[in-house]
């Protein structure tokens, strides 16, 4: 698992959000493709459609996605973070937030799904934005130039914002896995998060500036077709379907 995620912490500092992030549903077919051969867990029709869906809508992802990064540079990211549209964006996110868990979790959380998504998911307009920050930021701390201080400055800002916001997701993804199913948390849980962290990013890296209408719509249909597959193995796959089974019955029925 460490592996895996230094592996995520490289993408996002090499490939666009745009990409990396849908891209994070492929550990749900693949788990379950494992747990049914090394945990003998069974994966029904419609989990292996899912499965088929979300392999399917992320190829569409990647043939589509942005080809070159608009952010590339220390300088860039400065200039990035400090653009009035994100920092105003930012300051939005920040009142939802502190209406959520003050006002709304308290009251509404044990009974709405929907209130414990939309804070983990908030927070992931941090979470994503400052680990591509603090990629981009790592490559100037160890030069021998006037920018070495800023950049671990910007490094260590960054990281503080990370670590709180992972804390805070952690508590509500835990408050949420006590009141709700968690095959149901999952699947709207990628979309929320995915969704608002795409927009975070569109606003920060503005990396949707260079993708014409076509690879839009590409993006768009490849993510919708990942989140069908995400719904169609966590959601269904208690569902007792079997093509076997109904063909079967039907033969009984003539």
């Amino acid at each position: 698992m460490a592996v895996g995620q230094i592996g995520n912490f490289l993408a996002y500092t090499a490939v666009p959000t745009v990409l990396v992030t849908p891209l994070g549903a492929l550990g749900v077919p693949f788990g379950s493709i494992l747990a049914s051969y090394l945990l003998k867990e069974k994966l029904n029709i419609l989990g292996k459609l899912g499965c088929l869906l979300s392999c399917a809508g992320s190829v569409v992802l990647i043939i589509h996605s942005p080809k070159s990064e608009s952010v590339t540079t220390q300088a860039e990211l400065e200039e990035k973070l400090t653009n009035p549209v994100f920092v105003g964006y930012l300051c939005i996110v920040l009142l939802m937030l502190l209406l959520l868990i003050f006002w709304i979790a308290p009251a509404h959380g044990p009974t709405n799904i929907m209130v414990y998504i939309s804070i983990c998911s908030l927070l992931g307009s941090f979470t994503v934005p400052s680990t591509k920050g603090i990629g981009l930021a790592a490559q100037d701390i160890f030069h021998n130039n006037p920018s070495s201080r800023r950049a671990l400055c910007l490094c260590l800002v960054l990281l503080a914002v990370l670590g709180c916001s992972i804390i805070i997701q952690f508590r509500y993804i835990n408050k949420a896995l006590e009141c709700f199913d968690s095959s149901v948390f999952g699947a709207i849980y990628y979309v929320v998060f995915t969704t608002l962290v795409l927009l975070a990013s569109a606003i920060l890296f503005r990396e949707w500036s260079n993708v014409g209408l076509v690879d839009f719509l590409g993006m768009a249909c490849g993510f919708t077709t990942v989140s069908v597959g995400i719904v169609l193995i966590q959601v269904f796959k208690e569902f007792n379907f079997n093509l076997g089974e109904m063909n079967k019955s039907n033969m009984k029925t003539d």
